[in-house]
């Protein structure tokens, strides 16, 4: 009977000092590899590695939005094929439509490629082309085009030929999310091409 307690004594004691020397080594291998990886991060090359990647990833984020525009761009420009690519299911417009609306009948891809479409209906040959760079911060972009097209006729109020070119401007300002396009703001020189069209 007095031999049992001494058995349990000694049995808890030999993993503690077991478990010490397994924890000693592992404490020593971490500080040694803190110690060398802090050694690592503030020399030249691992500096310079660091700054590369960090500018791959800048250049990256930034040729996102960029590729968003191009192909915003060539939608505009009739390539319709582009709208499920960048256009989002919930995608949003705003805008002074010259029937009085606001643009929120007009939604997702198909909405926007009809109101698109419709636009160049009225005007043969469109061609959009950004006046400056595109600018970028954070979610929105925001881009200054100039747009040149042939009068097709039909427009109301439009004493204007068929076969007359008109030139107008204006600024897309776009909110991306999840890689495409949600949301869409436009102000255009609509004064400016209602006076071509001479629908004023």
């Amino acid at each position: 009977m007095t031999a049992t307690p001494t058995t349990h004594a000694a049995t808890p004691t030999t993993p503690r000092r077991h478990r010490a020397r397994l924890l000693v080594p592992a404490a020593i291998a971490v500080l040694a590899f803190t110690t060398t990886t802090a050694a690592a991060d503030t020399s030249p090359t691992t500096a310079a590695e660091r700054t590369a990647t960090t500018t791959h990833d800048h250049r990256a984020a930034e040729q996102k939005p960029k590729a968003m525009l191009d192909a915003w761009l060539r939608l505009w420009n009739g390539d319709f094929a582009q709208a499920p690519g960048i256009i989002s299911p919930g995608f949003r417009v705003h805008v002074a439509l010259l029937d009085g609306g606001d643009g929120s009948s007009i939604r997702g891809v198909d909405g926007l490629v009809a109101w698109i479409g419709q636009t160049r209906a009225a005007f043969r040959d469109l061609r959009f082309t950004f006046e400056v760079p595109p600018l970028v911060d954070g979610r929105y972009a925001s881009v200054r085009w100039t747009a040149t097209g042939t009068y097709a006729g039909g427009f109301p109020g439009a004493k204007a030929r068929p076969g007359t070119v008109v030139t107008f401007t204006g600024t897309d300002t776009l909110r991306m999310r999840d890689g495409k396009f949600a949301e869409y703001w436009v102000n255009s020189d609509t004064l400016s091409l209602l006076t071509q069209l001479q629908a004023l």
